[in-house]
């Protein structure tokens, strides 16, 4: 007999579910019982970030599969990531130019020494990739907004003059504003307005092995002061966000003391973007926290997580529940940090870093590449990596993991202008975030990584209602407004 529940009025919720068992965003209505339930009780009155959304990246990949699948297959994937039925994204990344995810390496300025780039086009993208954001577009009925990054500049402005590798050359700062102008506006033409810019993905590379240009927190933070956000400014888009660092959250400290130094520095920094990369379980409170507390009033997105270093298990749902994944990180980090890498389930990966970021004022987090072939690819660096949706073009098929699921528990149901709440819970072990929509509906994401089944009281003000989640499951609880 389940006993400290009956003095509350009945919470009246609606229970999704995605689990090892085989749920895969199933409505949940009646839960097993269990002795010793543990507690959570939410804060609605404690508010923290404001939610700027969540959702994937357009690459050139992923574009050129889906021109490969039927007409079927590719709305049905496209409907999925961006329908109110479906995942229902709200914030997305592509490149700019070239990237890994691409089938070969192009910039949209090839002629060299071209200062006022009367040669720009991005006649590349119009083939994949424009389609595809146009599509989705189409789809989505609240819309979606678009960060946008370059991997490098074009080769003649860099130090080393090739796609892998150098520096920008100051004498160039002013011909690499203008590309990113050129490249919103051309853009805009086909009817696509970017949101946001970061200057560069991975300013610290990436070991040079595909697409990447090096600065420096200090090179950064001058492009942008001096160059960029004034270009912008002067022809009147000073409303696109510009986002620095744009690499692994390890680093945060070094470069936020110097984006965020004084006003002057900061003037043009609407905020940070992180990626994942530096550990397969840490997302580094201490370090998201030091971000906010520098610059609290600005945004804190993660712009890129993937599943690297593996080829996707095809229709294999266990495998993504189960510990076997390893990452390039293993590879590259210094021996006495490799302990950050450990064998680790994308499910895991997933579920664990999206609900410590929205704990930590993280208030956007977009994953990488929304569809990827059964190799992991295609790309030109051959650099195989796994996305939510794997296809396989040859014979029209679609397999979507529980990646994609584990992301939907998040983007369809924490609407942007939500905001993180508090609440308090008494079982460590379940991993849980709150955030209270526009609209006054609350989502609750509860993640249970264990081998046991758990059970809780979910209580708000006065009402409570019990719940049992499974052994290697996660959970979104909505209570409606």
């Amino acid at each position: 007999m389940l006993t400290g529940c009956t003095s509350k009025q009945s919470l009246e919720v609606t229970v999704y579910e995605t689990s090892v068992n085989g749920n895969k965003l199933a409505e949940i209505s009646e839960f097993e019982t269990s002795e010793n339930p543990s507690k959570i009780q939410l804060k609605p009155e404690v508010t923290f970030q404001t939610i700027t959304g969540f959702g994937g990246s357009f690459t050139e990949s992923s574009a050129y599969l889906l021109n490969r699948l039927s007409k079927k297959n590719r709305d049905t994937i496209l409907n999925a990531y961006f329908s109110e039925d479906g995942a229902n994204y709200t914030l997305t990344r592509t490149h700019i130019s070239s990237c890994d995810f691409s089938l070969n390496n192009y910039t949209y300025a090839p002629i060299a020494d071209d200062m006022e780039l009367k040669h720009f086009s991005i006649e590349e993208d119009k083939d994949d990739l424009i389609p595809m954001i146009k599509d989705a577009m189409a789809i989505s009925k609240d819309g979606f907004n678009i960060i946008a990054s370059p991997w490098t500049a074009p080769p003649w402005m860099k130090d080393n003059k090739n796609y892998v590798g150098g520096k920008l050359l100051p004498e160039y700062y002013s011909a690499f504003a203008l590309y990113f102008s050129k490249y919103l506006e051309s853009y805009k033409n086909e009817g696509i307005d970017i949101w946001g810019l970061t200057p560069v993905n991975e300013p610290h590379g990436n070991g040079n092995n595909w697409e990447s240009m090096h600065f420096s927190p200090e090179e950064e933070t001058d492009f942008v002061q001096n160059y960029l956000g004034p270009k912008l400014e002067e022809e009147g888009k000073s409303n696109i966000k510009i986002l620095g660092y744009d690499q692994n959250r390890d680093g945060l400290k070094e470069w936020v003391d110097v984006m965020y130094d004084n006003e002057a520095s900061s003037k043009y920094y609407a905020g940070t973007a992180i990626h994942w990369y530096e550990s397969t379980y840490d997302f580094f409170p201490k370090a998201l926290q030091y971000a906010h507390e520098k610059a609290p009033n600005k945004y804190l997105i993660e712009t890129e997580g993937c599943i690297d270093s593996e080829i996707p298990k095809w229709q294999d749902d266990k495998w993504y529940w189960s510990k076997e994944s390893t990452d390039w990180g293993y590879d590259w980090r210094e021996p006495e940090k490799k302990y950050l890498h450990p064998k680790y389930a994308p499910v895991n990966r997933y579920a664990r870093d999206i609900i410590g970021c929205l704990n930590n004022w993280v208030d956007g987090w977009v994953d990488w590449n929304m569809v990827l072939d059964r190799q992991g690819g295609p790309n030109w660096f051959k650099n195989w990596c796994v996305a939510p949706i794997i296809v396989d073009p040859d014979n029209d098929e679609v397999y979507f993991t529980p990646l994609y699921y584990t992301m939907a528990h998040f983007s369809k149901y924490i609407r942007p202008e939500a905001k993180v709440i508090g609440l308090d819970k008494t079982d460590a072990d379940l991993q849980v975030t709150a955030a209270q929509n526009s609209d006054g509906s609350i989502a609750i994401v509860v993640f249970n990584e264990g081998k046991e089944l758990k059970s809780f009281e979910l209580s708000l003000g006065k009402t409570s209602k019990l719940i049992t989640i499974q052994p290697q499951a996660i959970q979104t609880i909505v209570v409606p407004k």
